[in-house]
């Protein structure tokens, strides 16, 4: 069951927005990010802005969607505002006219890649799919291709787009690069890579040495390794596909500037420290990597168009079927 908190919390305020402006405010937040993550978010908000007042309601991406989309079928929604996990869903609902554009004067901070031009989402962290590798495994990959070649066959376990959002979005990535494409996913089946469930299976087949590789999203396996677990990420010389958590304001805000507030701080340079410290890469360039990540010079990004993964999703999903199985 979706799980909802209000918080109401005082605090000092760390930011220039005129407090009277914002007095009586309240926000509702629809989130898929992990509880204690969301937990953190609204928190550092609320420390910040202690006069706006914060509900948010918490489930899975494809879960929380449903419900949304229910809700505003029946004209009963209160979401003012969506931090939810990928670019595809925000561009579905921007698409359907249910989302409004908001120009944060925190996008100078943010390559372009990043946020829908006109403002009706931005990106507030990158978590890329790269490879993941048992430290005493025999092959050392550096590239997407790598894990195709004839000494990797049936050695190597990814997540299945089927299942997966990221997934779904690292298989549009790759499939729509022209040294890759459709070809490459062909050349891991032909290889008998293992595709299913989630990046979580994918930790698990690695680290207990079943599958020695894998691709599986960075934040996990570097923090994992930090705890000790015998793996080590590769960001691939070819750059990873990303996923970048977007917020957005819902075409309907009752609270449209206190909703202003709320982006400008998950993308300020508080916001994106808040990100650091949770162990993912902030998107904006005032904030550098945590501990595990190397330079952000050195991590490269695959291009990605959300409008594109949509418009070829369900095709997707079905070739992926017919080559790996559902």
């Amino acid at each position: 069951m979706p799980m909802k908190k209000l918080l109401t919390l005082a605090g000092v305020a760390g930011l220039s927005l005129p407090m009277l402006a914002l007095a009586d405010e309240k926000l509702v937040l629809y989130t898929s990010q992990p509880n204690t993550d969301a937990q953190a978010t609204v928190d550092a908000f609320t420390q910040a802005y202690p006069d706006i007042e914060v509900e948010w309601v918490r489930d899975g991406t494809t879960k929380l969607m449903t419900r949304l989309r229910a809700e505003l079928e029946s004209g009963v929604s209160r979401a003012d505002l969506l931090l939810i996990a990928d670019t595809v869903t925000m561009e579905s609902l921007k698409q359907e006219g249910q989302l409004q554009p908001y120009l944060s004067p925190e996008r100078s901070h943010y390559d372009k890649t990043l946020y829908e031009p006109q403002g009706y989402y931005y990106g507030t962290k990158l978590i890329t799919t790269g490879i993941v590798r048992h430290v005493n495994a025999s092959e050392h990959p550096k590239s997407w291709a790598d894990l195709a070649a004839t000494q990797y066959k049936g050695q190597v376990a990814m997540p299945s787009p089927l299942y997966s959002g990221a997934a779904l979005i690292h298989l549009e990535t790759l499939t729509s690069n022209p040294d890759l494409g459709w070809a490459y996913y062909q050349s891991l089946a032909d290889n008998q890579t293992q595709a299913q469930g989630g990046n979580g299976g994918v930790l698990k087949a690695v680290a207990s040495g079943n599958k020695p590789y894998g691709a599986i999203v960075d934040f996990l396996a570097i923090r994992e390794a930090r705890k000790g677990s015998p793996i080590e990420f590769v960001f691939p010389k070819e750059g990873g596909s990303m996923v970048t958590e977007p917020v957005a304001i819902m075409k309907d805000a009752k609270n449209v500037d206190a909703a202003h507030t709320f982006v400008d701080f998950v993308l300020s340079k508080q916001g994106q420290e808040l990100v650091r410290s949770q162990g993912y890469l902030p998107a904006s360039d005032q904030v550098a990597p945590p501990e595990g990540f190397p330079p952000r010079s050195e991590i490269r990004l695959m291009a990605f168009d959300a409008a594109d993964a949509l418009k070829n999703a369900d095709a997707n999903k079905t070739r992926f079927s017919e080559l790996f199985g559902g």
